[in-house]
């Protein structure tokens, strides 16, 4: 059953549970919410949409785990220790499989602020070097970001980064599954990769695709590269099964509507805005209202109309 509500989830036939203001889906864990296997073998904590918060202990993004058989491997750091800890928990209660390798999506905290827990198990830990050297520059902040919220279940948490790089692709083979660990190139943030499983159909796509929350779009974000990478590099592996990295799994269709279509139709409002010598101070008002049922609109649809303003003014 958990196997089939899901998979009607990632097709697109059941209606999507997620909702923002629903603070903790599951009280008996640090975990935002309990694992569901996706398609069989593949499991999947679904975080919430909102912004991390104490109530969801920075559990805003998904942590995956592949049971392959030969071992499990598992798809972020989480974003403090004691969410690396219960996700470990919940993988023990699934399988005796030892988890024999961390993959960190990209260089934020939610990704690999979790390292040390992992770390202390003698787990390796891959990142794209991107990711590696972004974690390295900012990762005293983001943990002090971190700890603020968190306050004492940031306890236990240090800086760990990866234990292992690598730059446009890693190749696992492991039990029942091939592993293809992509940088497909510039998207969201620095390093951002998708985890593939081309026998399977399922991407773990990371932060180069959303659809139940609003994407957010930082100052090193460069959308029209994002695009570029979407058309030449996502769109062709015609996954069947998305795992995004924000919200429930889905399918292409969902994540191409609010990812990659939400891109074309900002930059074409603030390009519209842009020729009609219009200002910044107005171009964060442009109007966005076809996607203002998105989590996370409020706190980020004007940040993300500036920054692009900003961009294409010199593009």
């Amino acid at each position: 059953m958990r196997v089939l509500t899901a998979c009607l989830v990632a097709l697109g036939t059941a209606p999507a549970l997620a909702d923002e203001n629903i603070p903790d889906q599951y009280p008996g864990s640090p975990l935002y919410s309990k694992p569901v296997e996706v398609i069989p073998h593949v499991w999947s904590a679904i975080g919430a949409t909102a912004p991390p918060t104490y109530e969801n202990t920075g559990h805003n993004n998904n942590l995956s785990f592949i049971v392959t058989g030969d071992g499990v491997v598992v798809v972020n750091g989480g974003a403090a220790y004691v969410l690396a800890e219960a996700l470990h928990d919940e993988i023990k209660r699934i399988t005796d499989q030892p988890v024999k390798l961390v993959i960190n999506e990209n260089g934020q905290g939610h990704a690999m602020l979790g390292n040390a827990y992992w770390a202390e198990q003698g787990v390796p830990i891959l990142a794209h070097v991107d990711a590696a050297e972004e974690f390295e520059e900012y990762g005293a902040q983001i943990l002090r970001r971190m700890e603020e919220y968190n306050r004492d279940k940031a306890e236990g948490t240090v800086l760990a980064g990866p234990t292992e790089t690598f730059e446009d692709k890693k190749i696992i083979e492991l039990g029942d599954f091939r592993i293809e660990v992509l940088h497909l190139g510039p998207a969201h943030s620095p390093g951002d990769i998708s985890v593939w499983l081309p026998e399977q159909g399922l991407v773990i796509a990371g932060d180069m695709a959303f659809h139940e929350r609003m994407l957010p779009i930082f100052d090193d974000t460069i959308t029209k590269d994002w695009l570029e990478t979407w058309e030449t590099a996502f769109e062709p592996l015609e996954a069947t099964y998305v795992i995004p990295g924000h919200g429930h799994p889905t399918n292409m269709a969902q994540v191409r509507r609010y990812t990659r279509d939400y891109l074309i139709y900002l930059r074409e409002k603030v390009g519209a805005h842009l020729e009609e010598g219009g200002s910044l101070a107005d171009a964060y008002y442009v109007d966005q209202t076809p996607y203002k049922h998105l989590h996370t609109y409020e706190e980020l649809a004007t940040k993300n109309a500036g920054r692009v303003f900003e961009q294409m003014e010199f593009e």
